[in-house]
């Protein structure tokens, strides 16, 4: 009798603990959590309408011996030239070409559409060596050419100079245009800023902008393209954010990205150095990063190119 209560009474503690939880707490599989849509695929217009100009800034590395050969001018240059032909730019500026290898190679592979000056930074236009030059090529059936030169960025700017403990010789080449299918004139500057310098940093922008001021007494509309050797966030850009507007920050949010432009022939590091500027109130269509390849070249340059296309009203 003691056996069957003593197996009685652990029968009713097996059922009473199977049967004690509460009606609706059963647990139940968690669901998936549900992957998120593929970010949409932005597609460009890279080409400019009859109403609109393209324009890029394009350090293209000066030819020198790099520690990784393919990454030298030799192996680059088609890839260059394809570049460009493929973007059609309507400008372009040019940083860290020079003069008799470079600037006079891109110049010669792409005239039969382009046309364009530049002077070598350190023997200037009478004596042109193969120094650096921030030549400017335009596109002649898009745009004709009013008026241009250099200047040096220093405080004898009309000369082979540097102020403002520069390392180096620095340029402006500026020009007026007149944008053939609308019949509307612009200003244009192109520009290398020095790379250990603060000081001339800030000056060099300083200028630039009087030098705007002095070019174009009328108030065409101002374009500005450069390798500024300054990040987007430095305070030095603040004379400039002053007086005109960042197309990387100024395109619509679809049409832009923030991909570094200096990439130091690596998949890794790197920042955004290169910028284009335009007058505020202009409307900028499309700003983009170039990271495409071309040709058989790991990296075109150093820099990826950049471009704007802004709305010519």
């Amino acid at each position: 009798m003691k056996i069957k209560n003593y197996l009685f009474a652990l029968a009713l503690l097996a059922f009473v603990g199977c049967s004690s939880e509460e009606p609706g707490t059963e647990q139940t599989t968690p669901a998936p959590t549900p992957t998120p849509p593929p970010a949409p695929e932005v597609t460009l217009q890279k080409y400019a309408e009859d109403d609109e100009i393209k324009v890029m800034s394009f350090n293209v590395r000066l030819q020198t011996t790099e520690d990784n050969y393919r990454n030298e001018w030799h192996y680059r240059k088609d890839a260059a030239i394809e570049l460009i032909s493929d973007h059609k730019p309507t400008v372009i500026g040019f940083q860290e070409a020079k003069y008799a290898s470079q600037w006079q190679v891109l110049k010669t592979a792409l005239g039969d559409n382009y046309d364009g000056w530049g002077v070598d930074r350190d023997n200037g236009a009478e004596n042109p060596k193969d120094g650096e030059t921030m030549g400017i090529l335009y596109d002649k059936s898009k745009v004709k050419k009013i008026d241009g030169g250099t200047f040096w960025l220093s405080t004898t700017p009309d000369k082979v100079s540097k102020s403002w403990n520069s390392a180096c010789n620095r340029t402006a080449t500026w020009g007026i245009f007149e944008h053939i299918p609308t019949g509307k004139k612009f200003c244009y500057i192109n520009t290398h800023l020095d790379h250990k310098s603060a000081e001339a940093q800030k000056e060099g922008l300083k200028l630039i902008v009087n030098k705007f001021k002095e070019y174009n007494p009328d108030g065409y509309p101002q374009l500005l393209t450069g390798d500024l050797n300054i990040k987007i966030d430095n305070e030095a850009l603040k004379v400039l954010d002053d007086y005109m507007v960042n197309t990387r920050t100024a395109a619509p949010k679809d049409k832009t990205d923030n991909d570094r432009t200096y990439n130091s022939f690596s998949t890794s590091g790197g920042s955004i150095i290169d910028h284009i500027y335009c007058t505020k109130g202009m409307e900028v269509v499309e700003y983009h990063t170039i990271d495409e390849r071309y040709g058989t070249a790991d990296y075109v340059s150093d820099h990826y190119p950049i471009y704007a296309i802004i709305k010519m009203k």
